[in-house]
């Protein structure tokens, strides 16, 4: 049992639903980054979904493209986003990570590497974009046999015929995108989510996570009552890129997971 696997069963044993709450590594630079990230935690967030900077983040929306870009230009790397794990990790043995991004980094640090890597700095999943489930093979396989969860996507347009094929190898949780394009593009509603919701769990016992297009407490009840939990990433970004001190963005992370936790 993973820390994902752990902390969704803890959360179901509570009647609780789940908060996630995505933020990039290295934004807007190493030390303002660890510390958000270590303050995640007390601010209620049950798993973190830590960002991989890239060049060329086709699923995102221009907030979380540009913090990459900062991330990068501060001298973000693989290998830095993992030495941040392994500092938080000096003072949090329990809180999931999961890692976020896509396959080019990856492949080219080596999969076997890159793996045995990320279960020493103390990541628990992965969210890799890029990777359908005809390439399991690739990441997928390797990772769960490593003992890492592999979360995969679902979409609005993942029909009934493509679903048994997206949940076959997938672990942690589903990872439900509300709208259709990128991040932070549209509100996500949930009149609209809940039937996906509950046509995704019909095929799978897995924990149902919404994210994309979520930016207020009350928006992040109202998606994670139809579901598991929801994820918030975009309007936390945004936040840090407005160069509010960490402090207040802590804050406003900490309204965002009481929204989901009244759920």
């Amino acid at each position: 049992m993973t820390r994902i696997d752990a902390k969704f069963a803890a959360l179901k044993a509570e009647g609780k639903k789940g908060f996630v709450a995505y933020v990039m590594a290295g934004d807007p630079d190493y030390d303002s980054s660890l510390e958000l990230v270590r303050g995640l935690p007390d601010a209620g967030v049950d798993v973190i979904e830590l960002g991989l900077p890239f060049t060329d983040p086709m699923a995102d929306g221009e907030t979380i493209q540009l913090a990459g870009q900062r991330a990068l230009e501060a001298g973000m790397t693989l290998n830095r986003t993992l030495q941040l794990v392994r500092d938080f990790r000096t003072g949090d043995e329990t809180t999931p990570i999961v890692m976020m991004g896509y396959y080019n980094p990856i492949y080219s640090h080596g999969v076997d590497k890159f793996l045995e890597d990320a279960r020493e700095a103390g990541i628990d999943g992965l969210i890799i974009v890029d990777l359908p489930p005809e390439e399991d093979e690739e990441l997928c396989i390797p990772a769960q046999k490593a003992g890492l969860n592999f979360i995969r996507l679902a979409t609005p347009t993942t029909d009934d015929k493509r679903l048994p094929k997206v949940l076959q190898n997938t672990s942690g949780f589903v990872y439900y995108v509300s709208i259709t394009g990128i991040t932070g593009a549209a509100a996500a509603q949930a009149t609209d989510v809940g039937p996906e919701v509950a046509r995704i769990k019909a095929g799978t016992d897995l924990p149902v996570i919404v994210g994309f297009g979520i930016r207020t407490p009350e928006a992040a009840e109202s998606i994670a009552a139809v579901a598991d939990g929801c994820v918030v990433g975009s309007a936390i970004v945004g936040a840090m890129a407005e160069g509010k001190p960490v402090s207040e963005v802590l804050g406003f992370v900490k309204s965002l997971a009481d929204g989901a936790h009244r759920a």
